[in-house]
């Protein structure tokens, strides 16, 4: 028996807001943020490479019970992952130039 997949989703033509996020503890949710003034649920997931998803309307409650949820790999499956999302490619991580002082503090 053979598994099936879906395809990737695209990614949006939207312009990219940027939402804070914060790491949680999980095996598949690697951090979520949310803008309380747009109601937009951001999240990022362990097996990519850093793409950010943007789900819409999203109230401030179920963001505060993802949050507390023991397990955010339940909690999404069961009450994000079929909400309509925006994907967004990752953002490119600029790095700082090579510190030269001793011990590498800034």
């Amino acid at each position: 028996m053979s598994r099936q997949y879906t395809a990737p989703a695209a990614f949006t033509d939207k312009p990219y807001q940027h939402i804070p996020m914060v790491p949680v503890e999980s095996n598949q949710v690697r951090a979520i943020g949310y803008d309380t003034a747009t109601q937009t649920l951001a999240c990022t997931f362990t097996r990519s490479p850093g793409h950010i998803y943007h789900y819409p309307n999203v109230s401030p409650e179920l963001h505060a019970d993802f949050m507390a949820s023991d397990s955010k790999g339940l909690f999404f499956g069961t009450h994000v992952k079929t909400l309509p999302f925006d994907k967004f490619p990752a953002p490119n991580v600029e790095h700082l130039p090579a510190d030269d002082t001793e011990g590498g503090a800034l």
